[in-house]
């Protein structure tokens, strides 16, 4: 079983940035790619960023490219999310979660570990 605790949301005006990071517990996710997602309310949850298991590959929604970056340090058994240049329209709860794979996937259905979340919340 793995247990992932997203942590550095908040409130940030447009324009400006955020850090995301969600530690991982009970064994090591060295072996697995992460994903972050994001809900925003009314909508359903959509795919945000991916990174393989070494942090080889990575990938992106197009709606982030270019502003958001993916990032993980397997020593810390931790996986970051750097939001940069953000809009109103990222703002939502954005979940972090542990594939089943180690190569990297937009699939949730592939994701078999979730976090509970943590409100970004961006005005303009």
């Amino acid at each position: 079983q793995v247990q992932l605790v997203e942590s550095g949301g908040g409130l940030v005006q447009a324009g400006g940035s955020l850090r995301l990071s969600c530690a991982a517990s009970g064994r090591t996710i060295s072996s697995n790619a992460m994903g972050w997602f994001r809900q925003a309310p009314g909508k359903e949850r959509e795919f945000v960023a991916a990174i393989s298991n070494t942090g080889g590959s990575t990938t992106y929604t197009d709606s982030v490219k270019g502003r958001f970056i993916i990032s993980r340090d397997n020593a810390k058994n931790t996986v970051y999310l750097q939001m940069n240049s953000l809009k109103p329209e990222d703002t939502a709860v954005y979940y972090c979660a542990a594939s089943a794979l180690m190569g990297i996937t937009s699939t949730p259905l592939r994701y078999v570990y979730w976090g509970l979340g943590t409100q970004v919340t961006v005005s303009s």
